[in-house]
């Protein structure tokens, strides 16, 4: 009886149509239809179960049936199935709005932390919404794959179930945006984003995780999402390896781009006579990166290379002639270090200086 009392508003003129469609046994009229329909998105509206109002709509039914005889009893079942289908195809629709309209303020939310918009007192309330505390630290993951993803993607979903699984409740946030998952979690829990990276490295099919520095207050996750999107770049133009990129780890790197004049000016003074070589700068270069890269080791930077150890040493040789600076002295190695850095960073000798 509760449970009829909570749903007698919804029900209002359910019986009458139910008998005015038995006593001649015809269909429910348009009109009628559309009458239940609104029903069932009032009902929605006001956070019912449609379980519930499905045993009320039943349970009336008794009612009208008692009250039935001949033919007129014989129609009420399908009178009945006409009724609760609109009913409950008006109530699903409002499900279906609210779940749109609520997608769409998740999505403005998401646009407007990543980039900083909107007032940081109102940001701060709507991010309560969602479970973060913008008050607190901040760090953000950024992962990206072989495609794009999205909110909804079954790549998304498995992320995200794991994180659940493995954390339940803690205040983490995650989502896409521009097709790369990201995960926002507060700072003092590094294993979240830990845990976020080696979840999605795999479901992306071995893709790239970029993990920001924790920054306190509402600006903080911007700042960390731009520093792990950062890390993605550098990655991409240094040609790092790493699965998982902390951007603590490459503060360097920002550092020596700070100042693009100088450090283009370092490269065309310390590389550019490389230029000289037969098949120009870049396969010297190639060559300097792997020597650095395996810790100024001539026999393994070779391997890598798939060169002999004669032909590694002989492009050493070539670099000191032409540049004045030996890869193998301490003082040099440290120019040539920094303006291979820095060639890799501007794109040299790809992109001119």
């Amino acid at each position: 009886m509760a449970e009829r009392d909570t749903a007698e508003e919804y029900l209002a003129g359910y019986a009458r149509i139910l008998a005015a469609a038995c006593a001649t046994g015809r269909r429910l009229s348009r009109d009628e239809l559309e009458a239940l329909r609104a029903q069932g998105e009032r009902a929605a509206e006001a956070g019912i179960g449609l379980r519930l109002l499905v045993r009320a709509h039943l349970a009336t039914a008794q009612d009208v049936r008692a009250e039935l005889r001949g033919p007129a009893a014989d129609h009420l079942l399908a009178a009945v199935a006409q009724a609760v289908d609109a009913f409950a195809e008006g109530h699903e629709r409002a499900q279906r709005m609210a779940i749109r309209q609520q997608e769409a303020m998740r999505r403005e939310f998401i646009d407007d932390l990543l980039h900083g918009r909107s007032d940081p007192g109102r940001l701060a309330e709507r991010a309560g919404r969602f479970g973060l505390l913008l008050s607190h630290a901040h760090a953000v993951a950024v992962a990206e794959g072989p495609e794009p993803y999205d909110d909804g993607y079954p790549v998304t979903r498995g992320v995200e179930s794991s994180l659940t699984a493995r954390f339940g409740d803690r205040r983490i946030l995650l989502t896409t945006k521009d097709g790369r998952l990201i995960c926002i979690a507060p700072g003092d829990q590094a294993e979240v984003l830990g845990f976020f990276a080696k979840q999605a490295y795999a479901a992306t099919d071995g893709g790239r995780v970029a993990i920001g520095r924790a920054h306190p207050g509402v600006g903080g996750v911007v700042h960390s999402y731009e520093e792990a999107l950062n890390a993605l770049d550098l990655a991409a133009r240094m040609q790092l390896e790493d699965p998982v990129l902390h951007a603590a780890d490459l503060l360097v790197y920002p550092v020596l781009a700070r100042d693009r004049q100088a450090m283009a000016d370092l490269v065309r003074t310390v590389l550019g006579p490389l230029q000289q070589a037969r098949g120009g700068a870049q396969p010297l270069i190639d060559t300097l990166v792997a020597y650095f890269d395996t810790g100024c080791v001539a026999a393994e930077a070779a391997r890598r290379l798939s060169l002999s150890v004669r032909a590694m040493t002989y492009r050493l040789e070539r670099i000191h002639r032409l540049t004045g600076a030996d890869p193998g002295d301490p003082g040099d190695r440290y120019t040539l270090q920094t303006a291979v850095i820095g060639a890799r960073l501007l794109d040299w000798p790809d992109q001119s200086l």
